[in-house]
């Protein structure tokens, strides 16, 4: 059974943002050598390194179209989907949320996963990639799913054996403090749904793989840290790519940082429990989505250890 991948809130560990945030993004897109995308078009992310075809691997994906057959280590550090430039700046604006309401939340919910939809199928079809949307289980009562039951410790979750996004409608609401900010239950949702773009990219078969062969917990822990980090990169690439229709201003980004920072790991906690980052690794990381609005900024697979800690 293949565990679900979630992003639970941690009230107590809410505050302002890490101080050192913006040295280290600095420091991050000095290594990478590129600008954000708000200052100019980011340089491209490396060409795919081509691999030798095996039509007997039965995790093999189709053909990109940017000339790479990507199998084994590439298909984390070089896939296709890097190469694609930023989203497409499509139309997504926000629906009126009444964050005590089932109903207002399930429409909300499903606006943006409509948005998500159409932003990740127009990219995956840049690279070549076929891309199936995935199934939206938006829960008022408990249920089960190939991976978990609902409700659980987290709010939402993603199974790629059902390759379906739940969120519990009250759940988030109230394990987010009913915040009136809508841009939270979004980013939320856009993690959710990083997770099911690295399934459809073939990301999340080859790193689980190579996680269920880790003997050490810690060492397990390291690959669930940059699978982690890596889908709030790609939340906030969906985000930046919808600031201006949502719209996404300064205060509303102040907020996304501060909520990435405040839902990564606690600061105490031991190396055999962190799984999602630091408060400052997960805000960086959302950051480099919001600026740069590529998938090829979030590639957390080549990053330095420092940034996936």
């Amino acid at each position: 059974m293949e565990r679900g991948h979630h992003r639970t809130a941690k009230r107590g560990a809410r505050g302002a943002r890490p101080a050192a945030l913006g040295a280290t993004a600095l420091a991050l897109a000095l290594l990478t050598g590129c600008a954000p995308a708000t200052t100019g078009t980011p340089a491209p992310a490396p060409a795919p390194q081509q691999q030798a075809s095996s039509s007997a691997d039965p995790h093999r994906r189709p053909d990109s179209g940017l000339g790479a057959d990507f199998t084994g280590e590439s298909v984390i550090k070089h896939n296709p989907l890097y190469a694609t430039g930023r989203l497409s700046p499509l139309p997504c604006p926000a629906l009126e949320l009444d964050v005590h309401d089932a109903e207002s939340m399930e429409r909300f919910l499903n606006a943006v996963t409509d948005c998500l939809d159409q932003a990740w199928t127009v990219q995956f079809a840049k690279a070549g990639l076929e891309f199936e949307p995935p199934q939206r289980v938006y829960w008022t009562e408990p249920g089960t799913s190939p991976c978990r039951d609902y409700p659980s410790a987290a709010g939402g979750f993603y199974c790629r054996a059902s390759k379906s996004v739940y969120l519990g409608v009250h759940d988030i609401a109230e394990k987010w403090s009913h915040s009136p900010d809508s841009v939270v239950y979004a980013s939320l949702l856009a993690h959710e749904y990083g997770h099911h773009v690295q399934g459809e990219a073939g990301i999340l078969d080859y790193y689980h793989e190579r996680r269920r062969q880790e003997t050490d917990p810690v060492e397990r822990n390291a690959w669930t840290r940059r699978g982690e980090l890596q889908a709030n990169c790609l939340a906030g690439v969906f985000l930046g790519s919808v600031a201006v229709t949502y719209p996404i201003g300064e205060e509303e980004r102040r907020v996304l940082l501060q909520d990435a920072a405040a839902t990564a790991d606690r600061a105490d906690s031991t190396d055999a429990e962190r799984t999602h980052g630091s408060a400052e690794n997960s805000a960086l990381w959302l950051e480099r989505g919001l600026d740069y609005q590529t998938p090829g900024s979030c590639n957390t697979w080549t990053a330095e250890d420092d940034l996936v800690q």
